[in-house]
């Protein structure tokens, strides 16, 4: 039998709607998207696009570890952005994060994000 369990940490923004930021099924992990919030203050971070994703990846490693894992166990990457001519900033801070093999990735343009947020990076970890 599969065993589901909540993932919460304060060390990441509360949801600001009705889902968990994590849950993990056995050995998976699903990250629920994670914006550039403060996770004290709960008030949007960044001033620039760079600022923004900081922050978000930030928070992302928050929950990995209250998942008990790393971004280095992240197996795949939804990220959603409100202007992709961000693109190569987008790259450029996520290989402060990551180094080879990355993880699988897609990057989607969209129109809005939740509090006018620029981008929403949203995870699947897979514990050892």
């Amino acid at each position: 039998m599969q065993q589901r369990e909540t993932i919460n940490t304060d060390q990441a923004p509360s949801a600001i709607g009705t889902y968990s930021q994590a849950v993990r099924v056995d050995k998976t992990v699903y990250i629920s998207g994670q914006i550039p919030l403060d996770p004290n203050t709960m008030e949007v971070v960044g001033e620039s696009f760079a600022e923004s994703t900081h922050q978000t990846f930030k928070n992302l490693h928050a929950v990995c570890t209250a998942a008990g894992g790393n971004l280095e166990n992240i197996t795949k990457l939804n990220i959603y952005v409100t202007d992709l001519s961000e693109f190569p900033i987008l790259n450029e801070v996520m290989s402060e994060y990551f180094t080879e093999p990355y993880p699988a990735r897609a990057v989607v343009g969209v129109a809005a994000l939740p509090k006018d947020v620029p981008l929403e990076i949203e995870a699947v970890m897979v514990l050892g």
